[in-house]
């Protein structure tokens, strides 16, 4: 069996990873959009954001005020746990106190702040079964200037892959320099709507450089990025080369008469840590 005092300690020190620590693909994205860019102010921008993670790395500070609303991943495996629950919430109060992270849970109607991430349903977890001997966990903390241009779009099926791209491409101009790009694009296919979110924040959960291996959506991936980069957008919505670093897809079946698309969008902070637990 898996304990709970190991799972919560694991929580802990993945959400304190990815408050500090910026993964590598989104770390590389950003030299290489800093190597090819010419505007001055766009060159500029991605060089602050450059000393932005390094500072956060060498004195282990949070890259960003917005530490995120705390959204966990669970693969969960043929393995024994012990109080699944209560040791991501006891993950999460910890590193909330000892990182430290801004307390951003709030009700949504009389906006009283818990004061340690904690809250009615959240931390959010996403569960998912898996057959493997093991218990996966991904730590996804997601900001709202980001969040806050997520759009969801009830396509027809006769708007296509056509359509997919007008959509695409009306969401990262309504979302502007709004949610600090360069940002990261997630991608949701199918489904119904509320899965269609979900398999765009999913799709945020793989790293850029990975090619799909679905070579239809590797392609669509390649083709949307093109689109909004060639807005003009540019690093914090100033105009540059580079308004996004990366798309991501995750497709699932849909219903005959439907085509759920989702689109989350994510700052230059993508932030995500993933552990494997399995029972020794």
């Amino acid at each position: 069996m898996i304990k709970q005092e190991v799972i919560t300690n694991t929580v802990y020190e993945l959400y304190k990873q990815a408050a500090l620590i910026l993964p590598d693909d989104i770390k590389n994205a950003l030299q290489n959009a800093y190597e090819i860019e010419e505007d001055e102010i766009a060159k500029l921008n991605i060089e602050s954001v450059l000393k932005n993670i390094d500072i956060a790395e060498e004195n282990s500070i949070p890259m960003c005020q917005d530490t995120g609303l705390p959204i966990v991943f669970i693969k969960l495996g043929n393995v024994e746990v012990e109080n699944l629950q209560q040791a991501i919430i006891d993950g999460v109060k910890k590193a909330t106190a000892e990182t430290p992270l801004r307390p951003n849970v709030v009700d949504p109607f009389t906006r009283k702040n818990s004061g340690i991430n904690i809250g009615k349903d959240i931390p959010q977890i996403n569960v998912e079964l898996s057959d493997k001997p093991e218990l996966e966990i991904t730590i996804f903390p997601k900001g709202f200037g980001s969040e806050n241009n997520n759009k969801l779009a009830m396509l027809l099926p006769g708007d296509g892959v056509e359509g997919i791209k007008e959509f695409f491409k009306d969401t990262i101009v309504a979302a502007g320099g709004k949610p600090c790009p360069p940002t990261v694009i997630g991608v949701g296919i199918g489904g119904s709507s509320d899965m269609a979110m979900k398999l765009a924040k999913k799709a945020l959960l793989k790293p850029i450089d990975e090619i799909n291996p679905d070579e239809r959506l590797a392609t669509l991936e390649d083709e949307l990025l093109d689109i909004a980069n060639a807005t003009g957008i540019g690093p914090m919505g100033l105009g540059g080369k580079t308004t996004t670093l990366g798309v991501n897809i995750e497709l699932a079946d849909t219903h005959t008469a439907g085509l759920p698309v989702g689109i989350c969008v994510q700052c230059w902070a993508a932030r995500r840590a993933t552990a494997i637990l399995k029972d020794e």
